[in-house]
């Protein structure tokens, strides 16, 4: 019987298969799904903030993109996944809020998202598929199956990616 891994803010897990790996709150925060096609297990990551380098108190290293995807892809090399092989799959970044100015607070989804563009693009990780921005929260779900990332968005029909 498969179970459902749940993955909290600012924290990642490895899932392996029959299981699903899931994380609810994408509002500006974005997930992140490393897989590759042959293997029977991946890991999700919900990061907060795009980097480890701007913020004083940064002990939870989830927390960021920089740093968060480096330990993540790091536990699964150990695992035995080869990362010219890794796959990536992305959701969130949302604007969540109205500003009438450009302060950081409104643009942290763009930056979370450039961030992990970023960092993925500095592993060589190429990212499959994503659904960001807009303005409105995600909840996805990773079937290691089919390889599919369901969104899931209150209000919008299920999207898998």
């Amino acid at each position: 019987m498969s179970e459902v891994i749940k993955v909290g803010i600012a924290d990642w897990k490895i899932c392996s298969a029959p299981d699903t790996i899931t994380t609810i709150g994408l509002g500006s925060c974005v997930g992140i799904v490393i897989y590759t096609i042959g293997d029977s297990f991946c890991g999700l990551l919900h990061i907060m903030l795009p980097s480890s380098k701007e913020i004083r108190n940064n002990a939870n290293r989830s927390k960021f993109a920089d740093t968060g995807i480096e330990d993540l892809v790091s536990a699964l090399e150990k695992k035995g996944m080869k990362r010219i092989q890794m796959r990536a799959k992305i959701a969130g970044g949302a604007k969540m809020f109205q500003f009438t100015s450009k302060s950081d607070i409104g643009t942290i989804g763009d930056r979370n998202v450039d961030s992990v563009k970023n960092v993925l693009k500095e592993y060589n990780i190429p990212i499959v598929s994503e659904d960001c921005g807009a303005d409105y929260g995600r909840t996805i779900s990773f079937d290691l199956d089919t390889k599919m990332l369901t969104v899931r968005c209150a209000g919008r029909a299920d999207k898998q990616i």
